[in-house]
């Protein structure tokens, strides 16, 4: 897998320090799975964290402390052993996208969201994530984006303002961002979405699809 967009900077620092959201991380993670270099950087960050988290003051801690840790523990839901990037489930993917996916993608509940275009959730409430069908030769209408936007080609690709997007290919994007997806005319591309804000379509007839579809 040729893998040319990544996650920015940014983005990966973010991640490193747990700040992203649980849609916007899947993408990161399952991203990271994919991709030797940015897996790098990101433990690079994450090692520049703990070398800064060794330099801050220390204080002193209440006599308390250590019986209401040790209390929490006692009362802590259980939780699954996190798995580790080279894991890879439905359709090759790697954790946490590849377990969310359903062997049979066509199994998914797919909601028409224009012409040549369905979406399917995957998750509940903020921490779903959207997967995109777009047909071959079909377009996302012309949009910017509210807050950040995360895109994660699964399969098939899709041209746009930026470049070519191929399987394992990140589009991270922010508000300053304007571009129409196009879906290359040989095969359905598939992507998953993250955004932490509604786009923002430049026609009427997306913008009243958007109000019904919720993106």
């Amino acid at each position: 897998m040729m893998i040319r967009h990544h996650p920015n900077e940014a983005t990966l620092l973010t991640y490193a320090s747990g700040g992203l959201s649980t849609a916007l991380s899947t993408i990161v993670a399952t991203h990271l799975g994919l991709c030797p270099s940015c897996r790098a950087r990101t433990e690079n960050a994450e090692k520049i964290g703990g070398a800064l988290l060794s330099d801050v003051e220390q204080v002193a801690m209440s006599a308390s402390a250590l019986d209401l840790v040790l209390a929490r523990i006692d009362n802590a839901i259980p939780v699954q052993p996190e798995k580790t990037v080279r894991h890879c489930g439905h359709h090759g993917l790697p954790a946490p996208l590849g377990d969310l996916l359903p062997e049979n993608i066509d199994s998914l509940r797919w909601w028409p969201v224009g012409p040549g275009i369905r979406q399917a959730r995957l998750g509940e409430g903020e921490e779903a994530v959207r997967l995109l069908r777009i047909s071959p030769g079909r377009a996302v209408p012309h949009h910017s984006h509210g807050g950040h936007e995360m895109t994660m080609i699964v399969s098939g690709s899709y041209t746009d303002e930026i470049g070519r997007f191929m399987p394992g290919d990140v589009a991270d994007l922010d508000p300053e961002v304007s571009h129409q997806p196009v879906s290359d005319a040989a095969t359905d591309c598939i992507c998953v979405i993250a955004t932490d804000a509604p786009l923002n379509f430049t026609g009427w007839v997306p913008r009243l699809m958007q109000s019904l579809v919720r993106i």
